[in-house]
This record gives structure tokens, C-alpha cells and sequence, in this order.
């Protein structure tokens, strides 16, 4: 009997399956708007109610007026971990709080018109290439099942002290994943579609 009772244990922190999904959120943005484009995608894995995850998206952004316009583009990564709170559920739905780290690898150009009493009108294109920002997350979310490996739920995040990179030729304004580079803190929410792949009972 102990030693039943401890390969029990021993064998609930197996992995019972991976999930990959993409959000449904950014994906319809880019019909919808003419100042975003861009995709993530998702998998996580769990060890008993430990799920460990990883997220990777694109982000793209534009914004012009009459004298300037500003684009960025970049990569960005979030892993980290979720606790489900809901352990005694037989499809293994999911409450569940985590945290994240987040990291961005991306470009900006920002162009506007200068006017000089002499010399008139110039246009002038400044580039932040190859900025890299970091930061955290607080998260909060629900998965559920719907139907066979077909789950759906939210991610909201809490994101919270962006570090930002000045060795660019302007200040940088915009961090692919986490959003506008002057708040200090930031909210994040993804509506997410998922297939699980079992690889055990």
C-alpha cells in the first residue's frame, strides 16, 4: 500500500498533455484596424495543477497625422507559470492565476517635418533599430473544454515595469507585447482558442 501510494504521487506531477493555441483578440484586429497587424501564438504543459506556458507574437503598429507619422514592428516572447485552482474538475478545466516574464525585440521609425526660418521645410526620419525591452505579469484566466481536445478561454494580465532601452535615436514610444512605453503599468487581455494533445490519461 505505500508503495502504491507513492508512485500515486510521484506520477501526478507527469504531464498528461500539451495545448497549442493562437488569440482570437489580435487576430481580429487586423481586419478591423489599419494601425495594427499582428499574431500570437501559445502551448502550455501541465505538472499537476502547475501549468508551465509559453506565448511568441508579432506586433506591428502605425500612427500618422499631417507632419509625422510613427512604425514600429517586432517579436516578442512571454514564459512563466499558472496555478489552477480547480483540481478536482475530471475534464481539467482551469481558474487559474500566474506570473510571466516578457521580452521584446523590435524597430521603430518615426518621421516628421522640421520647419527652419532659412532653410524652409525638412523632412526628418529618426530610427530606434534593434531596441530590446523586458518586463512582468501578473495574470488571472479561465479553460475550459468544449468539445474531444477543443478548449477556449482569457488570459487578463497585469503588466507591470517595462524596462526600456535608450540607446535608440528617440525615446521609444511603443513595445510590441506590452503596449505604450511611458505607463508604468499596463492591461492585457487575450480571448484564446486551443487543441490539446494528450500523451496520457
Amino acid at each position: 500500500m505505500l508503495a502504491q501510494k507513492a508512485d500515486t504521487v510521484k506520477n501526478k506531477y507527469l504531464p498528461t498533455g500539451i495545448r497549442f493555441g493562437t488569440d482570437l483578440i489580435a487576430l481580429g484586429k487586423i481586419p478591423l484596424s489599419d494601425q495594427f497587424d499582428g499574431w500570437e501564438v501559445s502551448a502550455d504543459v501541465d505538472f499537476y495543477r502547475y501549468y508551465f506556458t509559453f506565448e511568441y507574437g508579432n506586433w506591428q503598429k502605425t500612427k500618422s497625422s499631417i507632419d509625422q507619422s510613427y512604425s514600429n514592428s517586432g517579436n516578442y516572447f512571454r514564459v512563466g507559470a499558472d496555478v489552477n485552482l480547480l483540481l478536482k474538475d475530471p475534464d481539467r478545466n482551469m481558474f487559474f492565476v500566474g506570473l510571466r516574464y516578457g521580452r521584446s525585440s523590435f524597430d521603430e521609425v518615426l518621421t516628421y517635418v522640421s520647419s527652419d526660418g532659412v532653410f524652409g521645410n525638412a523632412t526628418v526620419v529618426k530610427l530606434n533599430n534593434g531596441m530590446v525591452s523586458g518586463w512582468g505579469e501578473l495574470t488571472v484566466g479561465l479553460r475550459v473544454k468544449l468539445w474531444k481536445e477543443l478548449w477556449m478561454g482569457y488570459t487578463a494580465r497585469l503588466k507591470i515595469s517595462p524596462s526600456i532601452d535608450d540607446s535608440g535615436e528617440f525615446i521609444v514610444y511603443d513595445i510590441p507585447g506590452y503596449g505604450l512605453a511611458s505607463k508604468p503599468t499596463y492591461w492585457g487581455f487575450n480571448y484564446q482558442l486551443y487543441w490539446r494533445f494528450p500523451v496520457r490519461n
